[in-house]
């Protein structure tokens, strides 16, 4: 955590131009490791590293605030979050967000700190790796200013899988990397080499970026003081600073990875298979009521790289309960759970490589 103290002032708001302000700071993620006849096809391993972090469409994430402790959010900071997630749900997103009031019962537990002035968040499903008791979203400054306005939304792009745009290998950015260092040392960011590394200098790779061009525009694009940026010029000389608001690009990738506008579910039953031909990135989705309470095995067949998801249906929507996800592996997605008479489950398919076929099938058992 970094060091930054802001002012007790509510104008305290990070608004002031040409000075660096305080950034997010994701912490470093091991990268995906990928068996040779995987990475061997550009395709498929582009495919499975790119989707890895991703949901599946037409899941509830339940998000929840600190009330009291050190990551206690004040009242104004949570209205704030809550429109950051009004303002992504707007787009038309397949995704839905619901607050609910126990942390034990959130994907997204959401936390807020003055004291430790950072602002992170685990992105997209690696939330569900967080301890229960630590928030997997973090907010260090006051959002109710452009610049905080920004950085709920940016904090919740991460939620749904979104990197940091200047990293992109294809961004083209050339750094004053000295200058760097030198400026991301000092405060309100605090921050050391590996920090500042991992989370500026250091590209992602290739596979991970969606798209093979730039946007600065982009609400996952931080605010540079000019005099970091070597090339394109013009931001040596004025410094980068995005809108903070989500841009074209921003909104076309959420809308790429969760389609609002998808077919009805279809309905599975025990012990008949369905098959279904998905192109990369596709979903299917599929009921399934259980005729007695047992354990029950919901698996694919198949070459295709794939997240099978399981869900139960309850008053709020959809409850996630587990997922598998056999990508890059020599097996099939398969999920062993106990299922109750009575209830009735969303069982959903994403396909992240087709395989030489292209053909899924998934039963039940």
């Amino acid at each position: 955590m970094t060091q930054y103290r802001p002012d007790s002032s509510p104008a305290a708001d990070h608004d002031n131009p040409g000075k660096q302000k305080p950034l997010c700071s994701t912490g470093p993620r091991p990268k995906t490791q990928l068996p040779a006849d995987v990475t061997s096809d550009p395709r498929r391993a582009r495919a499975i590293v790119g989707g890895r972090t991703k949901w599946a469409n037409k899941t509830v994430l339940h998000y929840c605030f600190f009330t009291d402790g050190h990551f206690s959010v004040p009242p104004e900071q949570a209205d704030a979050v809550r429109q950051a997630f009004k303002e992504w749900k707007a787009v038309g997103i397949g995704l839905d967000f619901k607050e609910v009031a126990d942390l034990s019962e959130a994907e997204v537990r959401i936390g807020f700190s003055l004291a430790d002035g950072d602002s992170a968040s685990a992105v997209g499903r690696d939330v569900l790796t967080v301890p229960l008791n630590e928030p997997t979203t973090v907010y260090g400054w006051d959002l109710r200013t452009r610049y905080g306005r920004g950085t709920a939304l940016h904090e919740l792009g991460h939620v749904l899988g979104m990197e940091h745009e200047h990293q992109s290998p294809f961004a083209g950015i050339k750094w004053h990397e000295d200058a760097v260092y030198e400026s991301l040392a000092a405060p309100p960011n605090s921050w050391d080499r590996q920090t500042t590394f991992h989370n500026i200098l250091e590209k992602l790779d290739p596979q991970q970026v969606s798209g093979s061009s730039w946007d600065p525009e982009s609400i996952m694009e931080y605010e540079f003081e000019r005099g970091l940026i070597d090339e394109p010029e013009k931001y040596d000389l004025e410094g980068l600073t995005p809108p903070g608001v989500l841009s074209k690009s921003d909104k076309e990738w959420a809308l790429k990875w969760y389609p609002g506008d998808t077919a009805q579910p279809g309905e599975l039953q025990a012990f008949k298979s369905v098959s279904a031909q998905l192109q990369a990135g596709q979903q299917i989705d599929f009921v399934f009521k259980p005729t007695q309470s047992r354990r029950y095995t919901i698996a694919t067949t198949g070459a295709s790289d794939t997240l099978l998801t399981l869900f139960e249906q309850t008053d709020g929507g959809p409850r996630y309960l587990t997922a598998d996800d056999d990508s890059g592996d020599d097996r099939n997605a398969s999920i062993n759970y106990k299922l109750f008479k009575g209830r009735s489950y969303a069982v959903r398919l994403r396909l992240y490589y087709p395989g030489q076929t292209g053909t899924t099938s998934l039963m039940v058992s």
